[in-house]
């Protein structure tokens, strides 16, 4: 079980890699059927330091210890899960659990998911896997890379927050959570038959140019062998007009995305396609997004100039150009080979500043020194002054984007690099990851209207769409997690950390004119919570995401205001 260490920080569980797998599912299972389903319908009760759950379709009732009751339903576990059984309580394993929670989601949707099982299954193994590996891997010293690499367990509020498409030895070389770094497969490809656009120095500098007439096109070793067999790529190398250069070069560091990758020396990310079921969705770069991610870099880097002049310390990740193999159009080999050259982070550290994962730093286990139990620990230890800073450098940006500029940034935690100091304190905000990042169509017409219909569409959010994923990547997914962490290391200072929230949104707010999206929330409206759970029951992709109301503690005088 979960053990809290000498600064209140929960520890990773001590126990075997098959037990702590079993536990962690299990409890992930929890929290996403607690926060998606039965919070909102009412079946749920504290009582005598445990929570208590009803399963009403199936007439089922729970019970788990409690560890730290949170003020937004996000609570802490400490033990097993067990059931009712008409006069004593039975204990739950994680794969019974799974079992009633897809009986309850079946007889409540009317509609049946036979793939939901397995991809929890897939889940735990994977995280019973990489624990075992972890055990005798050689893990970075590096401070930036071993918070990348230490995400063991993943999303707590995902069903199956490790699933990932294949056996062990598919992924193992090719996850960031044992330390893999490796060198990429490349081809020269005939001129003629590359898709580029945008700035792609940064590529070219990986490898020498290729032979005159031919491009060097760098490509993820694992998604080359799935693509290798591709009938029109065989047809391509047998003509010379794809030639196989190898596996070559400087090796490269998977992120905690698994398909972004990073090489430290040149300080350049690439993010590939893999044709591979991470959690919820086959992560490949579409025709759309390559050619998105070039304009809408053109479009938010001088916005985001100002951004950062207005808020110093931040930054946003360029993603200037991208490559791949255009063979016929075909658009499987379009996406598959398609690669997205992202700047690195050198360039906008300040000084003696250390840049960390966010998503690291709010781990509930801290398997890595970027946990924040660890920074806090660096310095005085004053967590109120610790989360003070944090906040001002991560929710003006994010907002004024957003209000001022009409650009819904995604900065949920994997999204969101910190820069700390070296007593731990928070530095620097840096964003990343176009992908998720929209315009408010109201903000930006004619710029749109220059655009491919294709590229326009997938580049736009509407004002409401986009005030939801501005909320919940920024106050639940991020925010909330960063501060539960926190409230890890001192459960009574849980009030205090969300009355620093509410006073940052309220300043923000009245400088901005006050928008009625601030209002509702500095008012205790529920805020939007992404619904995992429901998503990958319905076997939707992100982009059809829905949200449910999460309880907020950001109302007027609750909790108390906190005057520093």
């Amino acid at each position: 079980m979960p053990v809290p260490s000498a600064t209140g920080a929960v520890l990773v569980p001590t126990d075997s890699p098959a037990h702590t797998a079993d536990t962690v599912t299990a409890h992930t299972l929890l929290n996403c059927l607690i926060r998606e389903v039965s919070a909102p319908e009412r079946q749920i009760t504290v009582e005598d330091g445990h929570l208590l759950l009803r399963l009403p379709r199936r007439d089922i009732l729970l019970r788990v210890p409690l560890r730290r009751v949170s003020l937004i339903c996000a609570h802490r576990f400490d033990g097993p899960i067990r059931r009712y059984d008409g006069g004593s309580w039975t204990t739950l394993g994680w794969h019974e659990l799974a079992g009633y929670i897809q009986d309850e989601l079946e007889l409540r949707s009317g509609v049946a998911n036979d793939e939901f099982l397995a991809q929890v299954t897939d889940s735990r193994n994977t995280i019973h896997t990489v624990l075992e590996q972890r055990a005798t891997a050689t893990l970075p010293a590096d401070p930036y890379l071993e918070s990348e690499q230490s995400l063991v367990f993943g999303h707590r509020f995902h069903p199956s927050p490790k699933s990932r498409t294949g056996d062990p030895e598919d992924w193992l070389d090719h996850g960031p959570e044992t330390g893999a770094r490796f060198p990429l497969r490349y081809l020269a490809v005939r001129r003629r038959l590359v898709r580029e656009e945008g700035d792609l120095t940064r590529l070219d500098a990986l490898r020498p140019q290729a032979r005159n007439g031919y491009v060097t096109l760098p490509v993820h070793p694992w998604q080359y062998r799935r693509l290798s067999d591709h009938p029109g790529l065989r047809k391509a190398m047998a003509a010379r007009d794809v030639i196989d250069t190898g596996v070559t070069g400087p090796g490269f560091a998977p992120t905690a995305s698994v398909r972004t990758l990073y090489q430290p020396d040149a300080d350049t990310f690439l993010k590939f396609s893999l044709d591979v079921r991470l959690t919820n969705c086959v992560r490949k770069n579409a025709a759309h997004e390559l050619s998105g991610a070039v304009a809408l870099n053109r479009i938010l880097q001088p916005r985001f100039t100002k951004i950062s002049r207005a808020h110093p310390g931040s930054s946003l990740l360029a993603e200037p150009g991208y490559r791949t193999l255009a063979l016929d159009d075909d658009l499987s080999l379009l996406e598959g080979f398609g690669v997205i050259v992202r700047t690195g982070l050198r360039e906008h550290l300040r000084p003696g500043v250390t840049p960390l994962l966010a998503a690291a730093i709010a781990d509930e286990h801290p398997t890595s020194s970027a946990q924040v139990s660890h920074l806090l620990a660096r310095g005085e230890g004053d967590v109120l002054a610790w989360w003070d800073a944090y906040l001002g450098l991560l929710l003006p940006p994010v907002l004024t984007a957003y209000f001022a500029h009409g650009i819904v940034l995604e900065p949920h935690l994997q999204n969101v690099v910190v820069g700390v100091h070296a007593d731990g304190t928070p530095a620097q905000m840096l964003f990343r990851d176009l992908e998720g990042t929209k315009l408010v169509p109201e903000h930006h017409r004619e710029t749109l209207a220059a655009l491919p219909d294709d590229v326009r569409t997938s580049l736009t959010y509407d004002a409401e769409r986009g005030w939801d994923r501005v909320a919940y990547c920024l106050l639940v997914n991020h925010t909330a997690e960063v501060l539960a962490a926190l409230a890890d290391t001192d459960p009574a200072l849980e009030p205090d950390l969300w009355g620093l929230v509410r006073n940052h949104l309220d300043v923000f707010s009245r400088r901005a004119g006050e928008p009625p999206q601030l209002r509702a929330v500095l008012s205790g409206v529920p805020l939007p919570a992404k619904a995992n759970l429901l998503l990958r029951w319905s076997r939707r992709a992100d982009r059809h995401v829905r949200y449910v109301p999460l309880p907020s503690p950001l109302g007027e005088g609750f909790p108390r205001e906190v005057v520093r």
